[in-house]
């Protein structure tokens, strides 16, 4: 019983030393590109929501032309 805790210890170490260890190789943006990005990220969703919203509505007259409402 001793033995498979020991085990299970050495392998929640060994995890985390390699969890630490890709941690310490990721290159954090700055400040200036975390915000750029962030402004393009919601430049581009409005821009995709209007645009989904004008095929609605042209997809929706021409529905309503159909079917004679």
């Amino acid at each position: 019983m001793a033995e498979a805790t020991k085990k299970k210890e050495s392998r929640i170490k060994t995890w985390w030393t390699g969890v630490k260890a890709e941690f310490s190789r990721i290159i954090w943006p700055d400040k200036a590109t975390i915000i750029r990005q962030t402004v393009v990220v919601v430049v581009i969703t409005i821009i995709v929501g209007v645009l989904i919203s004008l095929i609605d509505s042209v997809v929706q007259l021409g529905l309503d032309a159909i079917i004679g409402r």
